[in-house]
């Protein structure tokens, strides 16, 4: 049996030891915002936080998620920042077809949650994990400055 927090519900379900934490969110508990892309941790498509950090959960084993706390991008609402940061992001229209959409967003709200006056070289640095083969990344980054003035406002 494993036992965790998921977007502030706890969870309590039974899992082969095999499974990866991508599996068990998007298969299991129906968290299908967390995409399945390389599933070797070079893409970022499967960010999630992982008590906070932003971790590639194709290269976590769903064993390894108990007792811990797992926001995906269905409860980035949930954190302070994440409305904030998704209306800089869509105000920049920083994605085109969006499937990196919710790694760069989880990502981004790990190194803002922790610096809310991360660099332009922070920035680009935390995202250095996230392939986009769509944007260039212009607009991404566009979205993350814009979205770090948001979170800079907030009360």
């Amino acid at each position: 049996m494993i036992r965790f927090t998921l977007n502030g519900a706890r969870v309590t379900l039974d899992a082969p030891p095999t499974t990866s934490l991508t599996t068990l969110l998007r298969e299991t508990l129906s968290a299908t915002g967390t995409k399945l892309g390389c599933a070797i941790g070079r893409c970022g498509a499967c960010m999630v936080l992982l008590d906070g950090q932003a971790v590639n959960s194709c290269l976590v084993m769903a064993f390894q998620a108990e007792g811990r706390q797992i926001t995906t991008i269905e409860g980035v609402d949930q954190i302070a920042i994440g409305p904030a940061l998704k209306q800089g992001l869509t105000q920049a229209n920083a994605f085109q077809c969006g499937y990196c959409a919710p790694g760069v967003v989880m990502t981004l709200a790990a190194l803002f949650t922790n610096d809310p006056n991360a660099d332009e070289a922070s920035i680009i640095a935390a995202l250095t994990g996230n392939l986009c083969r769509c944007t260039g990344y212009h607009s991404i980054l566009r979205g993350a400055l814009q979205a770090r003035a948001l979170i800079q406002a907030l009360p």
